[in-house]
């Protein structure tokens, strides 16, 4: 039985968060810690090396022998590299443990190991990390043992970021900037700085660890590559919100206690709509706090399962034909004195400066649609598109009937002079109390719909980092808040300015609302009539890096340089070639090796009982298994004719000399072709095998064995 405690004892606990600080440093150096997150203002050495001190000792204390400088490069995972506390060994034998300011401040990775799209050459090697303040560190202990955990953002030699922190903290600084503008207008003097905060819901699978070792296509690229349909899937909307079983409780109980140590707020687990799919929820945080949490969160998730003899799947398309896991990226913009900007109030319609602030939202998004469609791009997310609950690939803004109702009327008079209120809503029930409702219903469908007081990006897929999409959003809202800025503070007239301003920007932008059903094909051809982009695929999402309009944003907020974002689209072609190439790899090396040697096994047998049965009772009526005989032996000459299609365009897609677009292009057209055409024989041959003789654990076997009780 395992013994109650109360999470308040230890949430935190393993994190160097304020009130350790405030505990341990001396004020003097705690106070310009303060300053320097706050204001943003450089930390110099003697203090650093005091909270360097500091933080040693008190990690030694938890059981630290290492730190680590954990940065985010582009790889979609976390990096780190472990020095030991311990220094030069004394005369006497002994050995001191010291951590200096410098050590504490800066790291040097090898920034040619990681991507870099051409920034850094193979021998040019020296790049740097850079603790990051406002993100406190963490000891993390596990069967390894503890070691200090310092969040940093990592960019070359040469200062390009090469990392996913870097350009978040600068699309920060530059919507806080931009943001306060627009509050001094409105007469605000006392908030001093604007926050994105997030908070990102992330699905997962859990499936038996045994059955994951026993498939390759899971090991080698995190998807099922080969699988039919078991005859039951999610059609009864049996395993959403149902009773966890307690061996996934168990799993989950000892996610939050590792996460709960650690600072994160994990609040809400329950299983998702696909069987063996969960989803685990976090309180809002701070936008760089919640993005290195998130990668805490994967991490944590994927290392607890091995513990219960699971294994996490992150990927967002790991079974055809059920859910796919995504992550829900909350976002919203909330001064340091508690104002949320996105918070409409009780009558929205006489609430100017959040209708202003809404109808900027409005526009970042329509100008921008191309941009924030690619910052949610992934290989694993074309699969996911468009399906099973995930949004569409066209990006829409989903308000609401009561902002919609506003909208309108901005549209059509200039101005809102009501406001639709929540019905009472009437149970029925004596026993049951009624309850007004909301004003507005939710929209599943919707890629960025309005939630109450923030908005939802459903696009984001379940294993990538939340920093690119955050990135974008802040640097798209900045951008339109410094335009309206820019004219607002000439006029003469500020209200008739801002109503007129108001009016012409939901009227340029209603193109990008849609309320309706994001699934339907009226709304393809309504989305193309409007204008809309429709992006189907990775590879066609990329250019939006490099427009004109993406650079010249970008370069203005200095959030990215033209050479920093060539060299982002640049990792994410290879990234997409590589991918597939090792799909198509994986395929090719199941089908020659695993299947097709099965099949033929199973085919001889058959053919050995038509025989045996023959022999035995010559008129025996036999036509049911040469059918079966027939059948399988014509999806096996299938199979082998797209495996070895499969091989040829493969090797002359990996030795085609051209550009990366190009190779990516081809592969997304060709090899993408090759694998569908061999993955439909083999699943229809697993149809047909019988299941001792099949070489892998099955869709039934994988994703419901697990939650039997």
């Amino acid at each position: 039985m395992e013994e109650y405690f109360n999470v308040a004892d230890i949430f935190g606990e393993n994190v160097f968060n304020d009130s350790v600080m405030q505990e341990r440093l001396p004020k003097k150096t705690y106070q310009k810690l303060k300053q320097t997150i706050l204001a943003g203002e450089e930390l110099d050495l003697e203090t650093a090396d005091v909270i360097a001190h500091e933080m040693k000792e008190w990690a030694i204390e938890k059981g630290a022998t290492h730190y680590t400088h954990w940065f985010q490069p582009l790889t979609g995972i976390t990096a780190e590299k472990h020095d030991s506390f311990i220094s030069a060994p004394l005369p006497s034998g002994k050995v001191l443990m010291s951590f200096s300011g410098k050590e504490l401040i800066k790291g040097e990775p090898d920034a040619s190991s990681f991507p870099s799209g051409g920034l850094r050459a193979t021998f040019e090697a020296r790049g740097y990390t850079a603790w990051d303040p406002t993100s406190p560190a963490f000891v993390r202990q596990d069967a390894a043992g503890a070691t200090l955990c310092i969040p940093t953002a990592f960019c070359s030699y040469t200062g390009e970021a090469l990392d996913q922190k870097t350009p978040l903290l600068r699309s920060m600084e530059v919507l806080s900037e931009q943001a306060l503008r627009l509050l001094r207008l409105f007469g605000n003097t006392t908030s001093k700085r604007v926050t994105p905060s997030v908070g990102a819901e992330q699905e997962y699978f859990l499936i038996d660890r045994e059955m994951y070792l026993a498939r390759k296509d899971l090991m080698y690229t995190g998807r099922t590559l080969f699988g039919a349909m078991p005859p039951k899937g999610q059609e009864m909307d049996d395993h959403y919100f149902g009773a966890i079983p307690e061996r996934i409780e168990a799993y989950m109980r000892d996610v939050n206690i590792e996460l709960w140590k650690l600072g994160v707020s994990s609040k809400t687990q329950h299983n998702e709509v696909a069987p063996a799919q969960h989803e685990l929820a976090p309180i809002y945080a701070q936008c760089n706090v919640a993005v290195d949490h998130n990668q805490i969160i994967m991490e944590t998730l994927r290392k607890v399962a091995n513990r219960h003899g699971l294994q996490c799947l992150l990927h967002e398309k790991p079974f055809n034909g059920v859910n796919g896991s995504g992550k829900h990226d909350n976002w919203s913009l909330v001064t340091d004195d508690g104002i949320n900007l996105f918070e409409p109030g009780k009558s929205p319609h006489e609430n100017i400066q959040f209708l202003l602030i809404l109808c900027l939202v409005l526009k970042a998004v329509d100008r921008h649609a191309d941009l924030l469609r690619e910052s949610a791009a992934d290989v694993g997310n074309d699969q996911r598109l468009g399906g099973n609950e995930a949004p569409p690939v066209i990006i829409s803004v989903y308000l609401g009937e009561q902002l919609q109702d506003v909208l309108t009327q901005l549209i059509s008079t200039g101005t809102a002079t009501k406001s639709k209120k929540g019905e009472k809503l009437e149970t029925g029930v004596r026993a049951l109390p009624d309850f007004r409702k909301d004003a507005t219903d939710r929209n599943r469908t919707s890629p960025f719909a309005f939630t109450g007081n923030k908005f939802e990006f459903r696009m984001v897929g379940s294993q990538d980092s939340v920093g690119e999409p955050n990135v974008v959003l802040n640097t798209i809202m900045a951008e339109a808040l410094c335009e309206a800025c820019d004219e607002l503070e000439k006029a003469k007239d500020f209200d008739g300015a801002v109503h007129d301003m108001i009016k012409k920007l939901a009227t340029d932008h209603q193109r990008i609302v849609f309320n309706g059903n994001g699934y339907g094909d009226e709304w393809i051809e309504e989305a193309k009539r409007r204008g809309l982009p429709s992006i189907n695929s990775f590879v066609d999402a990329i250019p939006a890096l490099t427009t004109d309009a993406t650079v010249s944003m970008f370069e203005k907020f200095k959030v990215f340089s033209k050479v920093e974002l060539e060299s982002r689209a640049e990792i994410e072609y290879e990234q997409y070639i590589k991918s597939i190439n090792i799909e198509a790899r994986t395929m090719i090396d199941m089908a020659s090796k695993q299947i097709i040697p099965a099949v033929i096994s199973y085919a001889t047998e058959l053919g050995l009982s038509i025989g045996t049965i023959t022999d035995a009772c010559p008129e025996a009526d036999v036509s049911t298994q040469k059918e079966l005989l027939i059948k399988v032996s014509n999806y096996l000459k299938e199979t082998k004719e797209a495996l070895v299609n499969l091989r040829e365009i493969n090797d002359k897609a990996y030795t085609m000399k051209a550009s990366s677009c190009e190779k990516a292009n081809y592969y997304h057209d060709e090899v993408v072709k090759a694998m569908d055409a061999l993955r439909a024989p083999v699943d229809a041959l697993e149809m047909i095998v019988d299941k001792e003789s099949w070489p892998m654990p099955s869709y039934g076997d994988m994703i419901f064995e697990v939650t039997n009780y």
